[in-house]
């Protein structure tokens, strides 16, 4: 897991980000994207991508990245800024916004996915990267537990939409809640789904 953050140092850099998000497919709620840094040879065979974590696990790791990174970077994009550049710029955007966030200056970035992010810094682009680098997987873990608990913040407000469970995704719990609620203020508008009874919600975004 540390096999490209090795080679980056190799290359001759030497502070390295990873960064990833979490929210990207959800009906409702924020994107959140995180950058980590961690020192040189740094290795934690536990931290591995936030979606192969149990809940109790990432919240452990979450408090252990906390205190082993170099530095954490964090940005939470709203559902209203979502809609209005859609969620491919915003979740860029708020990767970017992470990575200005960091107390270091990264001079070398590993991303999560296939498009970089719009920033001058070095990066790679790694698919699946949160399974490949510790430095992504971490910065998984980090938006994760971040959005979620934002997620359950919400849930005090609409509890109608049970975000605490689904997290704003489009299980049918969800949208059987659409259907009889309508949508709320966190929903994003510019996503779709068909037959919700005059709803605009689309899971296309």
């Amino acid at each position: 897991m540390d096999a490209f953050e090795k080679n980056a140092y190799s290359d001759g850099y030497q502070i390295i980000a990873g960064v990833d998000e979490a929210g990207r497919g959800p009906l409702a709620g924020p994107v959140v994207a995180a950058a980590v840094v961690f020192p040189p040879d740094y290795v934690n065979p536990d931290i591995k991508d936030s979606k192969k974590l149990t809940p109790a696990s990432r919240e452990k790791l979450y408090g252990i990245i906390g205190k082993d990174a170099v530095a954490i970077g964090m940005k939470v994009t709203d559902a209203e800024t979502i809609d209005r550049c859609n969620i491919l710029r915003a979740t860029l955007q708020a990767m970017r916004e992470a990575v200005l966030e960091l107390s270091v200056s990264p001079d070398f970035i590993l991303v999560d996915g296939v498009n970089r992010i719009p920033i001058i810094t070095p990066q790679k682009t790694l698919i699946k990267g949160d399974n490949l680098s510790v430095s992504i997987a971490a910065a998984s873990i980090i938006a994760k537990v971040s959005r979620d608990r934002i997620m359950e913040m919400y849930h005090r407000q609409f509890p109608q939409y049970n975000f605490q469970r689904n997290k704003g995704y489009g299980t049918q719990e969800h949208l059987n809640a659409i259907r009889q609620f309508g949508i709320c203020k966190i929903h994003r508008k510019s996503f779709h789904v068909k037959n919700l009874n005059q709803t605009t919600i689309d899971l296309i975004g």
